[in-house]
């Protein structure tokens, strides 16, 4: 039973990797997570200094964040509250540094401190790896970050209106996802990382 979860959950997320998931489209190599520094995942980074510091051990099963509307979010620098007022506000709002944000297990986005990409509005764009084992950063960066149709993460994100600082919901002025809500949630539950 197990084998077929496996085999059923590993379907199911490369479907929406194909679908609607980020990867670069350039011949960039798969990000060496044992040896990263910002300047090797970053383009576009206005303050170097402004980075905070993201590793595999910074995603986590989606059950372990906070729910908010179908997707999650946490903070990496314990400002849990403040992210979850900017989730659920309902005139928007600009998330805090740390914020994490997160549809399904195999991507995320995280809020840098400010001034570390206006462009982005601080947000750095994440493919992952998960597994039993954990997460694994496949491929980061800002405003390169694409999907295998060509269609580019932030370029997506950028519709969201300003107050929402980027987070695309139903209402938010981004375009909608390939995907059905029903694949989103049953990816969701399939979390590998939270057996």
């Amino acid at each position: 039973m197990l084998l077929l979860k496996g085999i059923i959950n590993t379907s199911i997320c490369s479907w929406l990797l194909v679908c609607g998931g980020c990867m670069m489209a350039s011949d960039v190599e798969d990000v060496d997570t044992d040896n990263v520094t910002s300047t090797d995942v970053e383009v576009g980074v206005t303050d170097l200094s402004k980075t905070i510091p993201v590793t595999n051990d910074s995603f986590v099963c989606l059950k372990k964040m906070y729910p908010v509307r179908g997707f999650f979010v946490a903070n990496l620098l314990g400002r849990l509250d403040d992210t979850v007022s900017a989730a659920m506000s309902q005139e928007g709002a600009t998330y805090p540094p740390g914020s994490v944000v997160q549809l399904i297990p195999a991507e995320a986005m995280i809020k840098h401190h400010k001034g570390w990409n206006t462009k982005t509005n601080d947000w750095e764009f994440f493919e992952l790896n998960v597994s039993e084992e954990g997460s694994e950063i496949k491929v980061r960066g800002t405003t390169q970050v694409v999907n295998k149709f060509g269609g580019n993460c932030f370029e997506c994100h950028q519709k969201a209106e300003p107050q929402w600082d980027l987070i695309c919901e139903d209402n938010h002025g981004c375009d909608s996802l390939p995907i059905p809500d029903f694949v989103i949630r049953w990816t969701q539950r399939g979390d590998p990382r939270c057996d």
